[in-house]
C-alpha cells in the first residue's frame, strides 16, 4: 500500500508542484484553510493549521507529514507569523507525535539565513571565498520575522527530534517558479528550484530514512550560494535541472 501523507498548506505553490508529480505515488491528506480550487486525489480537509483538533484528527493513520502552512510573506508582521508559522508549526509537531507519525518534513526558507547575504550587501560574500556554500550546518541568520519563524521552525523539529524520536526534514526551499528561472535576477537563479526537483525532493524526505536533517532545497544550478551535498547524501536526491541552461 502506499503511504499517507498530510499535506499541510496544499494549495500554494510548492503543494502545487508536489502534487503535479507525485498526486498518484501516495494516499494524500490535503490540508488548508481555504477550499482547494483545483481537481486533486485525495482526501481535502479544511481547517486552520492552529485548530489543535482539527490538525490532530486530520492526523490520524497518517505515516508521514509535509508542512508548508503558514504566512509565507517576507513582509509578514509579527503576529501573524508567530500564530501561523510559529504556533501552527508547534502544532503540527505536536499532534504527529500523539498520532505516532513516523517523520514530518517541514518548510522552512532560504529567508531562514537571509541576513548572510544582508551583511555583505551582494552576492560577492558568496564569490570571495572559493567554494564557499552554506549547508546547513550553520547558525539561522533571519534578515525578516519570516525568516525568524522558520528558524524557530526548524529549533521546534529539533526538539521534537530529540525529545520525541520523530524523524525530521527541514527543507529551505529556495526560489521556486514553473518552467524556467527568474530572468535578469541573478540570486533567483542561483537559488532556484525547478517544479520537478521540487516533487523529487519532497518525494525522498518521505521515503528515506532519517533523524535531523536541515538540507537545502535548489536545483542543481552552476551558480548557487546553497550546498545540496547533504540532501543528496542523507536523502538520496538527484535534481535534474539548472538554472544555466537557461541563460
Amino acid at each position: 500500500m502506499p503511504k499517507s501523507v498530510l499535506l499541510t498548506g496544499a494549495g500554494g505553490r510548492v503543494g502545487e508542484a508536489i502534487l503535479g508529480e507525485l498526486a498518484e505515488t501516495y494516499d494524500w491528506r490535503l490540508l488548508d484553510r481555504e477550499p482547494l480550487t483545483g481537481d486533486y486525489l485525495g482526501k481535502s480537509v479544511v481547517a486552520d493549521i492552529t485548530d489543535e483538533a482539527a490538525v490532530g484528527q486530520a492526523m490520524e493513520g497518517i505515516d508521514a507529514v509535509i508542512h508548508l502552512a503558514g504566512d509565507p510573506r517576507p513582509e509578514a508582521p509579527w503576529d501573524s507569523v508567530l500564530r501561523n508559522n510559529i504556533d501552527g508549526t508547534q502544532t503540527v509537531f505536536e499532534t504527529a507525535v500523539d498520532a505516532g507519525v513516523d517523520s514530518v518534513v517541514f518548510a522552512s526558507s532560504n529567508h531562514a539565513v537571509g541576513a548572510y547575504e544582508t551583511e555583505a550587501r551582494t552576492p560577492e560574500l558568496f564569490r570571495a571565498h572559493d567554494g564557499f556554500r552554506l549547508d546547513g550546518t550553520e547558525l539561522p541568520r533571519p534578515g525578516n520575522l519570516y525568516g525568524v519563524s522558520k528558524a524557530a521552525g526548524e529549533t521546534l523539529g529539533r526538539y521534537y527530534h530529540d525529545e520525541h524520536d520523530l524523524s525530521v526534514c527541514c527543507v529551505r526551499i529556495g526560489n521556486l517558479t514553473k518552467g524556467h528561472p527568474p530572468i535578469d535576477y541573478e540570486r533567483g537563479q542561483a537559488m532556484w528550484l525547478s517544479y520537478r526537483d521540487c516533487a523529487h525532493l519532497f518525494e525522498r524526505t518521505i521515503e528515506a530514512d532519517y533523524g535531523y536533517e536541515i538540507v537545502y532545497g535548489i536545483s542543481d544550478n552552476d551558480r548557487k550560494y546553497y550546498s545540496i551535498d547533504r540532501a543528496r547524501e542523507a536523502l538520496g536526491y538527484e535534481p535534474q535541472d539548472n538554472s544555466a541552461a537557461h541563460d
